[in-house]
């Protein structure tokens, strides 16, 4: 799939009179990874559930362009959210392997050595026979990484899938993450500076009201990325965006 390209775009909330953006254009690249900052209420959280399909009847969204269609965006996307959502009374590899089962599919020996081969992947290919109540935090956001693998879309929307979590398991995540999904358009909702620094090849902060995107420029280097001198001067500019100043 090409790029994502949303353009003129409008939100509102059901019984608001000013929308929470309006006229808001945004090219997401094909095959890289795009982290979106904001404060809380901004509308971040619901453009990507509207490119997953998943808006309410609360929401009134328009655009005058969606490349693709919507139809084509929600049947390419896996969303990986803040909570790990895994299924309590199924065990590892059934929860990476549930999209199957949702689809009204048998999980058969192949799907299974699949999802065998991703648990190796996120290293817990030997707690596949366990229950998500025997695993940690990290442990079960490595299992909700490999179900968004298993689905192997190409379009994967990440809403704060690694901030519960303590600093060293998530640094060890976002590692494993632009790893295994180096080859997919990646959306990373985020409120950490640091983490979009870390894996955002595009890096946009959603602010103001109506809300506005500011692009700022990455560092050069490739993600996941180490922290710097550099690093450290990109970090206070998007502080100084996020307090609405430009």
């Amino acid at each position: 799939m090409n790029h994502i390209r949303i353009e003129n775009a409008t939100l509102t909330y059901l019984g608001d009179a000013q929308p929470i953006f309006s006229d808001l254009s945004v090219q997401f690249e094909a095959g890289s990874w795009t982290a979106l900052l904001g404060p809380s209420g901004c509308g971040k959280s619901t453009l990507l559930r509207y490119i997953a399909g998943l808006l309410t009847e609360k929401v009134t969204f328009t655009a005058k362009t969606v490349v693709p269609s919507l139809t084509q965006l929600s049947s390419n996307v896996a969303y990986m959210a803040q909570q790990d959502l895994l299924m309590p009374w199924l065990t590892v590899v059934d929860n990476v392997c549930l999209a199957t089962r949702l689809n009204g599919q048998r999980v058969e020996a192949n799907t299974k050595a699949k999802a065998m081969a991703l648990l190796e992947q996120v290293g817990l290919d030997s707690k596949a026979n366990v229950l998500p109540n025997e695993l940690s935090g990290g442990q079960k956001q490595r299992v909700a990484l490999a179900r968004t693998l298993m689905q192997d879309k190409s379009i994967v929307l990440m809403d704060e899938p690694f901030s519960a979590l303590d600093a060293v398991t998530r640094h060890k995540l976002q590692n494993l993450a632009a790893q295994l999904l180096c080859d997919k358009t990646v959306l990373l909702i985020t409120h950490d500076p640091q983490e979009a620094l870390r894996l955002g090849e595009q890096i946009l902060v959603m602010n103001g009201k109506p809300a506005q995107l500011n692009k700022i420029i990455p560092p050069q280097s490739a993600i996941p990325r180490d922290i710097d001198g550099e690093f450290a001067t990109i970090q206070q500019s998007i502080l100084e965006h996020l307090g609405g100043h430009s």
